[in-house]
């Protein structure tokens, strides 16, 4: 079957499964990832190109993780979609593990419930989010993949099917970086202003939809909306971790300008400039963002295998090793070259 073909069949089968709390809609996560693949540059992993129908008909596949009838998948699953930094302001640092991120929160909690028990009742990932940890993980599947596509024998099979892995990893690191790329997924005011509200700001949930697709739908927006504004790559030096938590909290930054656009009702006219602009900058942001990290990845894959003096994350006589976690946290992420052969 014909990519465009499949990709038409999963958007009627997303459509029409029961509603879930989706980060963009189907239009807005497939044109961050086709803006994405097309603006890759030539050094990159062009051979991504012509799977971008395949990514972009994918890119909303992993909302459909998030189904009560599937409740391993959506216990897991749902928190990764979202980073609701209010909501643990008490962390000075963010761990560089997802399993002590969780203990802190389990730690606070126990804490609260002696003196505010409702805040505790939410001191937990399901209050918090864990996108910036989802993220960066499906990154180092991205990487660990290209290592062993660059290994392959050119033109064969195992090369084709490591294309195909690779794919679906770009879509699914797009998107997360996508989600995080919505001000409103960076929030504990994600479906409603939580809390006082001086302003008077709507408490109504539909405000996230409203913003995210069907204003999305009622503007037509395309790819060719965005790609003049995502410009060279960029982000291919500092720590991958700490630049997506960086692009969530910029992203973040926009929550009350969303509010202020829907109180004047902005999202209800397709020609209104701030709300126009308020997509085309986040799509612009999210589509930049997983350009960059795939990019990277690319990057990162010809270097040689890490092979650190000291021991490993998961060694006990690692300095940092956390026996709460069985591991230590993440170590930084490695310098990239540029200008390697493209497959």
């Amino acid at each position: 079957m014909h990519r465009k073909a499949c990709a038409a069949i999963f958007i009627i089968v997303l459509l029409a499964s029961p509603r879930f709390a989706l980060g963009w809609g189907v239009r807005a996560h497939a044109v961050i990832d086709r803006t994405a693949v097309d603006a890759l540059p030539d050094d990159g992993p062009v051979f991504l190109k012509k799977y971008v129908d395949y990514i972009a008909g994918s890119a909303s596949i992993p909302d459909t993780w998030r189904g009560a009838s599937d409740p391993f998948s959506k216990i897991e699953e749902d928190p990764n979609h979202g980073w609701f930094r209010e909501q643990f302001a008490f962390m000075k640092t963010i761990p560089r593990s997802r399993y002590e991120f969780v203990l802190a929160l389990y730690r606070e909690n126990v804490r609260l419930q002696k003196t505010d028990p409702e805040n505790a009742r939410r001191m937990n990932v399901r209050w918090t989010g864990t996108l910036p940890y989802a993220a960066s993980e499906v990154y180092g599947h991205l990487v660990a993949d290209m290592r062993l596509l660059r290994n392959a024998p050119a033109n064969s099979n195992q090369a084709a099917f490591l294309e195909q892995t690779c794919a679906f990893y770009v879509a699914w690191l797009g998107h997360y970086i996508g989600d995080g790329s919505q001000p409103l997924h960076d929030t504990i005011h994600h479906d409603g202003w939580e809390g006082p509200d001086p302003k008077g700001y709507t408490r109504d949930p539909h405000i996230h939809g409203r913003f995210e697709s069907q204003y999305v739908e009622l503007i037509g927006l395309t790819e060719q909306d965005i790609a003049p504004r995502i410009g060279k790559p960029g982000h291919l030096t500092g720590d991958v971790f700490e630049l997506i938590l960086a692009h969530l909290d910029e992203a973040g930054s926009n929550v009350e300008a969303i509010y202020q656009l829907d109180k004047r009702n902005a999202f209800a006219d397709p020609h209104d400039p701030q709300a126009r602009e308020m997509v085309y900058s986040r799509i612009t942001a999210g589509a930049r963002m997983l350009r960059d990290l795939v990019y990277r990845a690319w990057l990162e894959s010809a270097l040689p295998m890490q092979r650190p003096a000291k021991p490993g994350p998961t060694d006990e006589d690692n300095p940092h090793y956390n026996p709460e976690t069985g591991s230590a946290p993440a170590s930084m992420s490695p310098s990239v070259g540029k200008s390697f052969d493209s497959r």
